[in-house]
């Protein structure tokens, strides 16, 4: 499997449903210097799914033209908010929106006389944005002065579990998951409940939840479709390939398009050796959208194929991305430690990136795992241990977190341990990243 050394199921990042509105295909991409409102951004045929992009456009305009008659409209600025968070999820242009939606909810929190309702409905975006650009501790504050507001919605408590999480307070996470279920069993708790059982090794459990989410959803809503994709990973994950794929397709008939589905069945034809339509399927997702995963799953394709040159070319490509994510204010430290351990072989650079997220959330597991693996690959085995007893706190199952800690038993001399870790590992997943497959070749030598 072309999987990365960082990977993860993404937290369930707070995203409010678009209100259906009135259909008028007369409304279109368009942006108004008169009011200053970030343009709406044209979506490909391959994901206008239907009638939802003419609702999108239609809400664009009515708060465009609302803010033109009043420009104190709190309610048209937050509209756009939803519309901008909808859309970087959907188009993938998280450049252009995450920044434009931090542009609307910063003049609507200036905004003279807010009512509590209305501020708590600006920080909750607020906070939804932050998480979408990695920056955790602001989001964390946010979320917490949100749930001072109004300690009895669900939302705030959403926000408040995945900035826990991903500072590594998961104490404090499962608290304020089970607060959010309480206030409101949905897609969004049920889906959070789900990623903390698994981190905490309740891979049954999480799986249970996820279904829990996937049945309080709409299906062929951009969250529904994400859902059954998060179920998917985790059967993938734990190595139910049969399972993810039918969770892949099924996504893919409910919300036709769906690229990240798409690339998901491209990874799985990748894992088989069916590179041919690997490659077929990442080009039709990256058609849809410009989403850098994409693109590292396609040079990986590339290398699997003997065409260097390509490869080295969408390497490029993809670190062009990346410098263009964090230009827009969008931390990137771990996608570049992984794009420089299984892309470029600079361990030194993956490293670098690695610590400097590090020294922002040393708690957090996937961070910790990411280090352990970096750690063994520079043969630095003493510290790859400190990090993996750091990234086990939990006591998760992943299979990457049991091959590197195999994977180090091993060179530290513990060979019965480290086998029957490594052994436990590629049961699940046969297929690990690039570097470790490289690592694991030279044991096994």
């Amino acid at each position: 499997m072309l999987k990365s050394l960082y990977s993860r199921p993404l937290l369930l990042l707070l995203s409010t449903l678009i209100a259906a509105t009135a259909c008028d295909s007369s409304a279109g991409p368009q942006s108004d210097s008169a009011i200053d409102v970030p343009e709406l951004l044209d979506r490909s045929e391959a994901i206008r799914n239907g009638s939802e992009w003419d609702r999108v456009q239609n809400l664009y305009v009515e708060a465009r033209e609302n803010l033109r008659e009043d420009a104190l409209d709190v309610d048209a600025y937050t509209q756009l908010a939803r519309v901008y968070i909808l859309e970087a999820r959907v188009t993938g242009e998280h450049g252009h929106y995450y920044p434009a939606a931090l542009d609307v909810l910063e003049r609507a929190a200036a905004l003279p006389g807010l009512s509590p309702d209305q501020q708590y409905q600006v920080l909750t975006m607020l906070a939804s944005v932050q998480l979408s650009q990695h920056d955790f501790a602001d989001a964390l504050q946010t979320s917490q002065r949100a749930i001072k507001l109004n300690p009895y919605a669900a939302v705030g408590y959403g926000a408040l579990v995945d900035s826990y999480v991903e500072l590594g307070d998961y104490e404090r996470a499962v608290s304020a998951a089970d607060k959010m279920v309480q206030v409101k069993p949905d897609l969004r708790s049920y889906a959070r409940v789900s990623y903390l059982r698994e981190i905490h090794g309740e891979v049954d459990a999480s799986l249970e939840a996820m279904r829990l989410a996937l049945d309080a959803g709409v299906p062929g809503t951009e969250e529904t479709a994400w859902v059954r994709l998060t179920l998917g990973d985790i059967l993938r994950t734990y190595g139910r390939l049969d399972e993810a794929e039918d969770q892949y397709e099924l996504a893919l008939e409910e919300r036709p398009g769906y690229p990240f589905a798409t690339a998901a069945l491209a990874d799985l034809a990748a894992e088989r050796g069916e590179l041919d339509r690997a490659e077929e399927l990442l080009d039709e997702a990256i058609a849809a959208i410009p989403e850098v995963g994409f693109y590292e799953q396609l040079a990986h394709v590339y290398r699997g194929t003997g065409r260097d040159a390509e490869a080295d070319d969408i390497v490029a490509e993809v670190l062009a991305m990346l410098a263009d994510d964090v230009e827009h204010g969008h931390n990137m430290n771990l996608e570049y430690a992984d794009a420089h351990v299984n892309l470029t072989g600079d361990y030194d650079a993956a490293l670098e990136f690695a610590l400097r997220e590090y020294d922002k959330r040393p708690d957090n597991i996937d961070v910790n795992r990411v280090l352990a693996g970096i750690y063994y690959l520079r043969g630095e085995y003493e510290d790859a241990a400190d990090h993996l007893e750091r990234a086990s706190v939990t006591d998760s199952r992943h299979p990457e977190l049991q091959l590197i800690d195999g994977l180090v038993a091993i060179a530290r001399g513990d060979e019965a341990r480290g086998r029957e870790a490594v052994a436990s590992a590629r049961r699940l997943q046969p297929n690990p990243s690039p570097a470790l497959a490289a690592a694991l070749a030279r044991v096994d030598g």
